[in-house]
């Protein structure tokens, strides 16, 4: 890769029209709207303003919670 390239995101991550139909976040998608670590993004989770979803490990976060959350931030 030269310099001042960027890395094409990993299949996890959505962007554009993608994040906008989505009903759920992973955890690391939180981490990286946020840019914060996933430990942090975990402990956010845990918060009652969310609404998670568990799917054995699998943990999915309300889009629209989440969204309320962040505007309410703003």
């Amino acid at each position: 890769m030269a310099v001042g390239e960027h890395k094409i995101p990993d299949a996890g991550c959505c962007y554009g029209q993608e994040m906008k139909d989505k009903k759920t976040y992973s955890v690391l998608e939180i981490a990286d709207i946020l840019q914060i670590s996933k430990s942090k993004a975990y402990e956010l989770c845990r918060q009652p303003e969310f609404k998670v979803i568990r799917l054995g490990r699998t943990i999915r976060i309300s889009k629209a919670s989440f969204d309320d959350w962040l505007n309410n931030l703003l």
